[in-house]
């Protein structure tokens, strides 16, 4: 020993030979010497050893580190707290982790890259996830391609997702599942599109009922039953004959782009396909008055065949308008006047029954 050399200096050579020339922030790898429910020992090398804590292991408060460690192991953990000649070293292995799995997230960022993570709680504005011991928050409108209230289903649950913004040092990392499912929908979509055509029959449920119609779930699209569409006779209101969940099986009526027209009025079950027969001239009816106008009655013969009734027609004196004798609903018997196959017309007369005159053709014309 040099006589130049002081004890303090002799004292830190002794402890750099030891391993204790570390820093706080350092990673430092040690073996595991003991291990209880809420502590790691390790052996770093140094002259104290290296405690890791159950809080400095995982943000789960109730693990029990006997379970995930066990004596012998190698690890590799984090300065956090220490000097030359203290016996602990305080060291944490979930920052280490969060520094390597921010690492991994930064070139996800950079690649879109889909990673998968579990949900480890649900929060009022979205979802905390960790990936590699890194966290990253998913917002409520990023979670589905549709609204969700309640996001409690998804605590627990492995989700992918893309990382659209990564900013560690403010604590903001982002993900979004939306734009995959909203991907993924679009692929399916295509696929299933190439394969339907206009006249096909396909089954689907009922999805959402409103005034104008019913959407129809194909699968991994919807098709909408206009209400004109929904029966060969009147429908009034479509939330009075159909319901959601309903099943239906329905013809495509027309395709433009990803909208699906679809329809119950199947051709083949057309009811004027009959009618030159059945509402021949001359023949005698009965059918339902449906609606009445100023100039007529329209009376439903079966659904899908209107007929009308002009006001001139339903009875030998003058009526000023059907409302003044006739009621909806009413039953009425008429005779066949006019029978028009071309344009769906047909012109019936009570008056012809009754022995006056029928002739209709000034004010017998008429649109359904």
């Amino acid at each position: 020993m040099s006589e130049e050399q002081t004890f303090e200096q002799l004292l830190n050579e002794s402890y750099a030979n030891d391993g204790m020339n570390i820093r706080i922030g350092e990673v430092v790898s040690g073996k595991v010497i003991s291990v209880k429910p809420d502590e790691i020992v390790l052996n770093i090398g140094a002259k104290g050893d290296g405690i890791i804590t159950r809080n400095e292991y995982s943000n789960d408060s109730n693990l029990d580190l006997t379970t995930v460690v066990k004596e012998g192991d190698t690890m590799e953990a984090k300065v956090l707290k220490g000097k030359i000649g203290d016996e602990q070293i305080i060291l944490t292995y979930k920052r280490l982790a969060a520094d390597k799995g921010n690492k991994k997230l930064e070139e996800a960022f950079n690649n879109k890259e889909v990673l998968t993570a579990k949900v480890v709680k649900v929060l009022d504005g979205g979802l905390s996830v960790v990936y590699e011991g890194a966290r990253v928050f998913i917002p409520a409108s990023l979670v589905s391609d549709t609204y969700e209230k309640d996001l409690t289903k998804y605590n627990g649950q492995d989700i992918d997702f893309v990382i659209t913004e990564f900013n560690p040092k403010r604590r903001r990392v982002i993900g979004d599942r939306k734009q995959l499912l909203v991907s993924r929908k679009a692929e399916k979509q295509k696929e299933l599109l190439d394969k339907l055509h206009v006249g096909d029959i396909i089954e689907g449920n009922v999805k959402n009922v409103t005034d104008f119609g019913a959407f129809v779930d194909l699968g991994d699209i919807d098709g909408l039953l206009h209400i004109s569409e929904m029966s060969w006779g009147h429908v009034e209101n479509p939330k009075k004959v159909f319901k959601v969940g309903d099943k239906l099986r329905v013809f495509i009526k027309d395709i433009q782009g990803t909208k699906i027209a679809l329809s119950l009025k199947f051709p083949d079950q057309n009811p004027w396909l009959l009618a030159a027969d059945k509402y021949a001239v001359g023949t005698v009816v009965s059918g339902k008055v449906a609606r009445m106008t100023d100039f007529g009655a329209f009376v439903e013969l079966e659904p899908g065949i209107d007929a009308l009734l002009h006001v001139s027609q339903i009875a030998r004196e003058h009526i000023e308008k059907p409302s003044d004798v006739l009621k909806t609903g009413q039953e009425v018997e008429a005779k066949v006047v006019d029978f028009n196959e071309d344009d769906h017309k047909i012109s019936l007369s009570i008056k012809a029954l009754l022995g006056g005159n029928d002739n209709h053709d000034e004010d017998g014309d008429y649109e359904q």
